[in-house]
């Protein structure tokens, strides 16, 4: 009865968060936001009114400091639409300033040897192959974003998976994976036809919907 007992608590432990019924298909990246911060929330606005209700709030160019400040802003913005929003930033921020989950990046998924939040916040994870795709299962993110699909502005050297290449990893995780590279809304169903729950992206959904 001990070892029973041990292995229903390990599974407790590790579990992950529920999730809300269900996530949204759409995930959309925010861009660097520069120098023009006022700007940057009008754009996050313009994309929360076309329907965007999942955010990764990215900005790898700002300060710990000024990404705390302008974190807050983002998640009053996304409270007044009732969108998710992801911090790309240490996981404890998260609880600090009340937002509803962190996106790992690369870096943070292979430091992670264990789930990095408590269940009720969401974790999502950045990979590239199966091997961080099996690290993200392994610590209980929540969703996966795999890239790069197809080509994209972001990062134009990066080697592509390919729907092929997408559709061969996304089979072999239980994670919830996001399309992310070269995505936008007209892709979502041939996404979804090659095993991904949804599309990521940024500038395609960045201010409004675009299908270039």
């Amino acid at each position: 009865m001990g070892s029973e007992y041990n292995r229903n608590q390990t599974a407790m432990n590790t579990a992950r968060a529920p999730l809300p019924p269900p996530l949204p298909c759409l995930y959309l990246v925010t861009p660097e936001p520069g120098n023009r911060l006022t700007d940057f929330i009008q754009q996050l606005e313009l994309s929360l009114i076309a329907g965007i209700r999942l955010v990764q709030f990215r900005a790898k160019t700002l300060a710990p400091a000024a990404y705390e400040k302008l974190a807050i802003e983002v998640l009053a913005c996304c409270r007044r639409h009732g969108a998710i929003l992801l911090l790309n930033a240490d996981p404890q921020l998260v609880d600090a300033i009340g937002a509803d989950g962190v996106h790992l990046d690369g870096m943070r998924l292979a430091a992670c040897q264990n789930r990095p939040l408590a269940a009720g916040k969401l974790i999502s994870a950045a990979c590239h192959s199966l091997e961080q795709l099996k690290k993200a299962e392994t610590i209980a993110a929540d969703m996966a974003t795999l890239s790069p699909v197809l080509p994209t502005a972001s990062h134009p050297e990066a080697p592509l998976l390919g729907w092929e290449g997408f559709r061969a990893l996304a089979a072999q995780t239980t994670l919830p994976v996001y399309a992310l590279g070269g995505m936008n809304v007209r892709l979502l169903e041939n996404a979804r036809e090659n095993g991904a729950y949804g599309v990521a992206g940024i500038q395609a959904f960045w201010g409004g919907f675009k299908n270039t």
